[in-house]
């Protein structure tokens, strides 16, 4: 299993999902370029070099197939790994992800760039649902402060300018979408809409839940994701 982080995030914060699925998986995370305790780069980003870092993962721990679990910006990346390769794919699993910039509104659009730079106490609270756990707030305003701002902003960019027209018809892996019901970041009928274009995708909605399901209520969460996997290995 393999597990993606978002835009705020680094591989840290899977922590919990990485205790819980090794126990049957073998399990791993990894930093996209830019963040946690990957290296910066030079220039611009290309979208599709994100892609390529995912194999280079799976290839490291020579893995054929993985199960892609990916937070927000992660399960963008991951959602392209299953369109180009759906043979390296298990399963996808997208949390708090949002389909692809084309499919959003201008002011949707204009929100996404203005409020992911602001990291007042206040924005990042109001990521999180009022089920959050004690310390779930703080490993977010963590993950905010290890920020780097230009490979930040580069992947802000990249993902605007070239996340957009996603064929999510022709994904053809078993797919999962999850999302909180109170995510202010992405609103439940995006998700709902999103999953209806996936062939055969299941929506898991976690009550109580903001913008980081897998942080705000990991037991929960790890239950739901193991449960569509167990599912799926038995229909497979």
């Amino acid at each position: 299993m393999l597990f993606l982080h978002g835009i705020r995030g680094h591989r840290g914060q899977w922590a919990r999902q990485l205790e819980f699925f090794s126990k049957r998986f073998k399990a791993a995370a990894a930093d996209a370029r830019g963040f946690g305790e990957s290296d910066d780069y030079d220039g611009w980003l290309v979208f599709d070099d994100l892609i390529a870092d995912v194999l280079r993962v799976a290839r490291y721990f020579k893995s054929e197939r993985a199960h892609i679990v990916g937070l927000a910006m992660g399960g963008r990346i991951g959602r392209h790994v299953a369109l180009r390769h759906p043979e390296r794919v298990a399963s996808l699993t997208l949390v708090s992800t949002n389909p692809g910039f084309d499919a959003l509104s201008a002011n949707e659009v204009r929100r996404f760039v203005t409020e992911r730079p602001n990291r007042t106490p206040e924005a990042v609270k109001s990521l999180l649902g009022r089920g959050a756990r004690a310390g779930a707030l703080e490993e977010v305003q963590e993950g905010v402060a290890r920020l780097r701002e230009p490979s930040y902003l580069k992947m802000l960019e990249a993902s605007v300018l070239q996340d957009r027209a996603t064929p999510l018809e022709n994904l053809s892996v078993p797919t999962l979408v999850v999302a909180g019901d109170e995510d202010r970041v992405l609103p439940v009928e995006m998700t709902r809409a999103m999953a209806a274009r996936i062939p055969g995708a299941e929506v898991a909605l976690m009550q109580g839940v903001g913008h980081f399901p897998n942080l705000e209520q990991p037991e929960r969460f790890n239950e739901t994701v193991i449960d569509f996997i167990t599912r799926k290995e038995k229909q497979s």
